[in-house]
């Protein structure tokens, strides 16, 4: 299996737990919007410890980007990589995934479920091909949307936000529920891009079979 050892060029938090990666790109590293690839820390111990994380950089970009939610709680692979920095090294190996772009349709994002759909988004405002395309992401509170801005920029009033733990004034504050989807989608026949804890997927698909989506509609990771 192809492994790449690269560079960590710059890291930032983009939210509390949320923290962006900027790395040198392979030659000939090659990834459609939506897809992942198996990633570990070049350091002892650490090497054969691989996670999969999706890029969020476009398909043309000189750099790689990854936009991960790390667990402090966990003395896992998220925590250490929450305390490399700039010089530090990954290992990327081969590119994989099935959440591609099917057409124009509704995004469903549960948490850090956003960040297949960050490059997707952003290849169709480069081709100028985002109308029709709305994104609902559901998170604990306000300060945990990621790429708030950006979304907003792009999306306008079809980047739609509910939040679970926190009252905010002017957005959505429950779960996504059937209620929730009935209000917010109205149209179901349409593509379906869902994306989130295994939980969260699960449910989504379900309501939204049930509310008249097709299943052939729905694009998930399986």
């Amino acid at each position: 299996m192809a492994k790449h050892k690269v560079s960590i060029l710059h890291t930032e938090f983009i939210t509390p737990n949320v923290k962006r990666f900027t790395l040198e790109r392979p030659a000939g590293y090659a990834f459609e919007p939506g897809q992942a690839a198996d990633v570990a820390i070049n350091k002892p111990g650490w090497e054969e410890q691989r996670r999969p994380f999706t890029f969020t950089s476009l398909p043309g970009a000189k750099r790689l980007e990854l936009i991960i939610k790390i667990y402090e709680k966990h003395d896992g692979v998220t925590k250490q990589l929450g305390l490399l920095h700039t010089g530090d090294e990954l290992l990327l190996h081969e590119v994989f995934g099935a959440i591609q772009y099917k057409g124009p349709g509704f995004f469903i994002a549960g948490g850090a479920g956003v960040t297949p759909f960050i490059a997707i988004l952003r290849h169709l405002h480069e081709k100028k091909q985002l109308r029709g395309n709305t994104l609902l992401v559901s998170n604990r509170t306000a300060d945990d949307v990621i790429l708030d801005d950006e979304f907003t920029k792009l999306l306008g009033k079809r980047f739609l936000k509910v939040f679970t733990r926190q009252h905010v004034i002017g957005f959505h504050e429950r779960r996504i529920d059937r209620d929730t989807l009935i209000t917010l989608v109205q149209n179901f026949d349409q593509h379906f891009y869902v994306c989130g804890p295994d939980d969260f997927v699960k449910d989504m698909n379900a309501m939204l079979l049930t509310l008249g989506a097709k299943s052939e509609s729905l694009v998930f990771e399986q």
